[in-house]
């Protein structure tokens, strides 16, 4: 579906398929004028060039963008081997390796890497070693980030895409050269680290004010700082009310024993759309009913169910189909 072998652009470097949350993966086709302006944007907001450790695949734009900033910074990145999973000695084995050039050291996780790396003394001891600790891809459990905070750890949390090159908005503030702007509610990306558009949806709606990608996300800013509300295409409709699912799924984050968390919309002849709720860790339903009693009545699920895991699309990305499923 992304044309390989076809004529394209000489100045599209990379074309880096989208996860596909929303339907069939999209091709986002990215100069390499986007790469490295994203790179020197990224080592600008850090403190400067370093040292890489690749933990993440290579085929998602936050693992490509590690060997672009590894190739601006003349550097040869580590690597750990993901065949078998994320393994924190290997990690650890790693981080040791970079920490003993003596320059800055930098590393890029989902937040279920971060989380296993944080269960874990040798984890925790690696994540030490770098200046700083990329992680995005998907909403970070606001009790993980404390917890590596405190531990010492400096996580820096990132917005963005393949449509921009991967993080472009650090810590809610954008990187250099970024813009930022809300529209009807929904955020716009701006700046030199922007696509050329899909290669396999020319003329894309996201892509219609030059310059600019429209995300499908909302989010407000205020005082230049981002806050991302959830995906507009997410919006749950129950009784005529409607609820942006990561604000309940935040809210169950913070419930102690809840480790992941996923709301729905689930069709209700009733309602429209009934909310129900798939969480992993070892919070009992009691207590999560206890929790539930400070919201609005209408926006505690009516069906909550723990699981083993939630099925995931990408590094990080949960499957929201997948989970109606369970209901």
């Amino acid at each position: 579906t992304q044309g390989v072998g076809e004529p394209i652009d000489a100045d599209v470097a990379l074309v880096v398929s989208t996860s596909g949350s929303t339907g069939r993966p999209k091709g986002a086709q990215l100069t390499s004028a986007n790469l490295v302006s994203s790179a020197d944007a990224t080592h600008q907001f850090l403190g400067g060039e370093g040292q890489w450790l690749l933990a993440m695949p290579a085929s998602y734009i936050a693992g490509l963008q590690v060997l672009v900033r590894s190739l601006v910074a003349g550097v040869e990145p580590e690597f750990v081997d993901l065949s078998q999973g994320f393994r924190v000695a290997e990690f650890a084995a790693r981080a040791r390796a970079l920490a003993a050039t003596g320059e800055r050291c930098y590393t890029s996780l989902t937040p279920m890497q971060l989380a296993k790396a944080l269960s874990t003394l040798e984890g925790i001891e690696a994540l030490r070693l770098f200046r700083a600790v990329l992680v995005g891809g998907a909403a970070t459990n606001p009790t993980l980030l404390r917890s590596a905070r405190d531990l010492r750890v400096n996580v820096v949390t990132t917005y963005g895409s393949s449509e921009t090159a991967g993080g472009c908005v650090y810590d809610g503030r954008p990187l250099p050269g970024a813009k930022v702007r809300i529209a009807g509610g929904r955020i716009l990306l701006g700046g030199p680290t922007i696509a050329r558009g899909y290669r396999n949806l020319p003329g894309h709606e996201a892509f219609a004010e030059p310059g600019w990608f429209a995300t499908s996300d909302a989010g407000l800013l205020v005082d230049g700082l981002l806050t991302v509300s959830g995906r507009l295409d997410n919006v749950i409709d129950s009784g005529g009310l409607k609820l942006h699912p990561e604000v309940l799924e935040n809210f169950m984050l913070r419930i102690p024993g809840v480790t992941a968390a996923c709301v729905v919309g689930v069709a209700d002849e009733r309602l429209g759309q009934r909310i129900c709720a798939a969480y992993t860790g070892s919070a009992e339903l009691a207590s999560l009913m206890d929790a539930f009693e400070e919201l609005p009545r209408w926006q505690v699920p009516k069906e909550v169910k723990v699981v083993p895991a939630l099925p995931l699309l990408g590094p990080g990305k949960v499957d929201r189909a997948a989970v109606t499923e369970l209901f």
